[in-house]
């Protein structure tokens, strides 16, 4: 194969790259930046843009190059985090974010394996001929993550890059100044604080999932629910949460509720939505739920009655919540 060319303008769209394999012989220049991306939160973004103003004016293409699954899953399993997307939202982030092409490198031992000069040789210089590196100042790979920005500075007049790192992005919250990371957007939503975590994602988090069959009990109390099957995708802390469910082309103002249900004396955690307006199926549908604001912990109720009058009032802060959402956005 031909040294693979990506031509910059973004009319043609972004092209993926599934494997280091589907790069051929490689590209004949990129602006480069790695990592993970999970979320694709501000700090991310704003890498992703800074690679676009170094591109600017010519035609070498912004180049994003991610890892599927997480490193960790096979370099120390037991500590691999929950996804914060699916690798498909993933993509799609990074382009509205500004890439021309998202290579998505297969996570094995053997790429993980490799010593950090080794990568910049094989990897990084072998495929890619960055004309420019774009890092945050934590950035870390090669094996044991023994390669940083200090390395990359180092070697870049041998290999033909310039690097280009990035001051963190920090975020106030609760009367602290915290770096943004995927990792402080998994604590949030851990705490159920979906709010702040849309702060540092730069929108609110959704959780993407198939309608499965549920016990069909909100039918007859008036409240039909969706229940969500979700995968390895991070699901926020117990309680109920105003926000919106995308189902297809369409979106609607949905109450969801995170955790088992006490009044009935289930103990699974499960993920229910309440769709306002919405008269359809959605079994076996993939939608999506975005959690815009929590509005309560969970609660055992003394009966079905006092359940309802309380779902009642999930729905009139829901609506408040949409209606001031659509006046807050763009």
């Amino acid at each position: 194969m031909d040294t693979l060319q990506v031509e910059r303008t973004r009319k043609h769209g972004m092209k993926v790259v599934h494997g280091l394999e589907g790069l051929g012989s490689g590209l004949a220049r990129s602006v480069l930046t790695i990592g993970n991306f999970d979320g694709v939160h501000r700090a991310h973004a704003r890498l992703v843009a800074r690679a676009r103003q170094l591109a600017a004016g010519s035609d070498t293409p912004v180049v994003v190059l991610t890892f599927d699954p997480h490193p960790s899953s096979i370099v120390a399993p037991s500590k691999t985090p929950p996804r914060l997307m699916p690798i498909d939202q993933r993509v799609k982030y990074l382009e509205q974010a500004g890439a021309d092409m998202v290579v998505i490198a297969r996570s094995n031992t053997s790429l993980l394996g490799m010593e950090a000069e080794v990568f910049i040789a094989d990897i990084i210089t072998g495929l890619f001929h960055p004309t420019h590196i774009v890092e945050g100042p934590s950035f870390g790979f090669g094996r044991g993550r023994k390669g940083n920005a200090e390395l990359l500075h180092t070697v870049a007049g041998r290999f033909g890059f310039q690097v280009d790192i990035v001051d963190p992005m920090m975020i106030e919250l609760e009367n602290d100044n915290l770096m943004i990371s995927s990792s402080l957007i998994r604590s949030l939503l851990i705490s159920g604080k979906v709010s702040q975590a849309a702060a540092c994602l730069g929108r609110s988090y959704t959780l993407v999932g198939r309608v499965v069959e549920g016990e069909r009990r909100g039918r007859t109390i008036g409240f039909p629910t969706a229940n969500l099957a979700v995968e390895d995708q991070l699901i926020p802390g117990d309680g109920v949460y105003a926000g919106r469910a995308h189902v297809d082309d369409d979106i609607h103002s949905a109450a969801i509720s995170v955790g088992n249900k006490a009044t009935f004396g289930e103990r699974e955690q499960a993920v229910e939505a309440h769709l306002l307006d919405f008269d359809g199926d959605l079994y076996g549908h993939s939608i999506g739920l975005e959690f815009n604001r929590r509005l309560r912990d969970q609660q055992a109720f003394d009966s079905a009655d006092a359940l309802t009058a309380q779902l009642r009032r999930d729905v009139v802060e829901t609506r408040r919540t949409h209606d001031a959402h659509q006046a807050t956005t763009p």
